[in-house]
């Protein structure tokens, strides 16, 4: 849990650091930590990051 929470503070610096992949059809992105894939939003208007979402690889896009 210490990883996934360091990982996601660095989105505060650089919202797509090298890894994080686009998902396809949607304005949001997927960064892997592990086995576990953290699914975010930016809001660049209001210099946002959302995390929309936080699970293991195998259930994080159904």
């Amino acid at each position: 849990m210490k990883r996934i929470l360091n990982r996601i503070k660095t989105l505060e610096e650089n919202p797509r650091p090298p890894g994080c992949e686009k998902l396809t059809g949607q304005e949001k992105y997927s960064l892997r930590q592990g086995r576990y894939r953290i699914v975010y939003s930016i809001q660049h208007n209001e210099l946002t990051v959302w995390v929309v979402r936080i699970g293991h690889r195998k259930d994080i896009y159904r």
